[in-house]
Order: C-alpha cells, then sequence, then structure tokens
C-alpha cells in the first residue's frame, strides 16, 4: 500500500509539473528595465487606433478583475498610431483618466474609430465622443490642456520609450517585465504569465 501511494504522489507531481506553464525570459517575456517599480502592477500600453487593442478588451478586462489584491493595473496610451490625432487621443484618454470617465470613454472612442470607423480629424470630433460617452464638453474644453494633463502626455511618452514599446497591445509587469505576446497560446496562458511575473522576484 505504502509503494502505491507513493508512486500515486509521484504521479501527481508530474501532471502538476507538466501541468506547469514554464515560462522562459527571452520566449515568453524579456527584461526592459534593471528595477522593478515599487509596488506590483500591470501596465497595459494600447492605443484607439489599434483593432488588436479593441479585440483585446475583454481580455483585459479579466485581467483586472483577476489581479491578486494590492495589484495596481494602468493603461498607457501610445502616440505612435493614429497619425496627427495620435497624440491627441492619447491626450484624450488623459483627460477622461484625470476626470474620473475613462470606464465610460474609452467604449465610446473604440466603438468610433474601430465599429463605426469614424475616424476623428480633430478635436472637435474628439469632444464630440465625450459628449456621447455622456460627459460635458466644457469638461473637456476646460481640461484638455491643462498642466495636469499635458503631465500625463509627458508620463506616457516616457513609459513608452523606458518600456521600449514599438507595438500595441503589449503588456509590462512591474516596470520590468514585457510579456512577449506571440508566444502564448490562449488568455489563460497570458494569465497565468501575468501571475508569474507578479511573484518573480529577481
Amino acid at each position: 500500500m505504502k509503494k502505491i501511494m507513493m508512486l500515486l504522489a509521484g504521479l501527481l507531481m508530474t501532471s502538476l509539473v507538466q501541468a506547469a506553464p514554464l515560462f522562459k525570459e527571452g520566449v515568453h517575456y524579456q527584461v526592459v528595465r534593471e528595477a522593478a517599480t515599487a509596488k506590483p502592477e500591470v501596465m497595459e500600453f494600447f492605443s484607439y487606433y489599434c483593432p488588436h487593442c479593441y479585440h483585446f478588451e475583454p481580455i483585459i478586462a479579466e485581467v483586472k478583475k483577476n489581479l491578486p489584491e494590492g495589484v495596481e493595473f494602468k493603461r498607457n496610451p501610445v502616440q505612435f498610431l493614429g497619425g496627427k490625432m495620435g497624440p491627441e487621443m492619447q491626450r484624450a484618454f488623459a483627460v477622461a483618466r484625470l476626470l474620473g470617465v475613462e470606464e465610460k470613454f474609452s467604449p465610446v472612442a473604440f466603438k468610433t474609430i474601430q465599429v463605426d470607423r469614424n475616424m476623428p480629424q480633430s478635436r472637435d470630433d474628439v469632444q464630440a465622443m465625450f459628449v456621447t460617452a455622456g460627459i460635458p464638453a466644457a469638461d473637456y474644453t476646460g481640461t484638455v490642456d491643462s498642466f495636469a494633463v499635458t503631465g500625463e502626455v509627458a508620463q506616457f511618452d516616457r513609459n513608452t520609450a523606458t518600456m521600449q514599446i514599438q507595438g500595441v497591445p503589449a503588456t509590462v509587469i512591474n516596470g520590468r517585465y514585457l510579456i512577449k505576446s506571440e508566444s502564448l497560446k490562449s488568455a489563460e496562458e497570458y494569465q497565468e504569465l501575468i501571475k508569474f511575473l507578479l511573484a518573480k522576484k529577481d
């Protein structure tokens, strides 16, 4: 009986090892900074002009819902998509976040650009998105050129450069580990890798 129990235990351990994803540096993620952030965080780099980012939204929602306690989720829009309006939509996100309406604004912005194919051409068009999202036009116009928004945009650009972001969507864990999305086979594996990197100490 003892031998049988030991055999079963061995088989169980083997199955667990086989089931556990073997994430490797250079294959599933790369180190983009020497030092990690002081507090654990997940940062998603995205653009409203990116169709992959639009389709990634349900996965991001699951990630946010399942993050361990104490882990902050951050979003960082990039300006290198969308031509002259790329920086304006980046600024629009900063406005929405400052006003506390990002959850209302982002779905409208994605729908306008990715579903309706109605590309904004000016700030008036961006303002119309805020109005569609139920946010007064004056809130947008009174905030878009504020010092706080300009500072946020500058930080977005610093993050993009520091984390070596060249395409989106992209995810950086603890300010140090950039996930190589092309190496992953499923949304479940993506979430497992996030947990793995959040717990990583070296």
